[in-house]
């Protein structure tokens, strides 16, 4: 790697640690692009050629975090034989990293299903969601009991479910454990 292009992961890094600071202090709307480039030391003009909107910032910021937890879901669902509790695997850290905090976690969502899809970091949520259905449908399918095509539709809704409760209004005041076993409940009524 040159040093043009080590200078530009390392300003990404930068802005990546500035924006998730201060979206877990004070919650993207309460902070401004010029707050990051300050904090990220570069210009605002620099912060734009790397993300376009403070939407594409959050989900520069939520991708890694998601990323990692899907990771310890993959993982932690390898050695459980019961595909609810499999799935719940899977599901429980996601939740978990999207309600970190509950606004930026909506915010994120929303991104997600209205933002721009050619945007390059909303392209890697999108990724990140069909890497979260392949891997629930995998968990479906392990036991031979459910073909691979009701597997993906299964696991499609099951995305479903997860993101109507991380994101609608009545749940913003509930517990991590109460949006968890909300979820668990619906999904087991589907699985059943």
């Amino acid at each position: 790697m040159g040093r043009r292009e080590r200078n530009k992961q390392e300003k990404l890094a930068r802005i990546t640690a500035a924006a998730r600071e201060l979206f877990l202090e004070r919650g993207v709307d309460e902070v401004t692009t010029q707050e990051i480039a300050d904090k990220a030391d570069i210009g605002t003009g620099t912060l734009f050629l790397y993300a376009k909107t403070k939407g594409e910032l959050l989900l520069l910021v939520q991708n890694s975090t998601y990323g990692e937890a899907l990771e310890r879901g993959r993982v932690a669902a390898a050695g459980i034989e019961d595909p609810l509790a499999a799935v719940m695997a899977i599901v429980r850290p996601v939740v978990e990293c999207n309600r970190k905090q509950v606004d930026n976690g909506r915010t994120y969502l929303r991104e997600i299903v209205f933002g721009d899809p050619h945007e390059p970091y909303h392209g890697v949520a999108l990724a990140l969601l069909g890497e979260t259905e392949s891997e629930i449908a995998a968990v479906l399918t392990r036991d031979g009991s459910r073909d691979p095509e009701r597997a993906a539709m299964t696991a499609h809704i099951v995305s479903a479910i997860m993101f109507v409760a991380m994101a609608t209004t009545i749940n913003v005041e509930k517990t991590l454990v109460e949006v968890v076993a909300e979820i668990e409940s619906q999904i087991g009524v589907l699985l059943a």
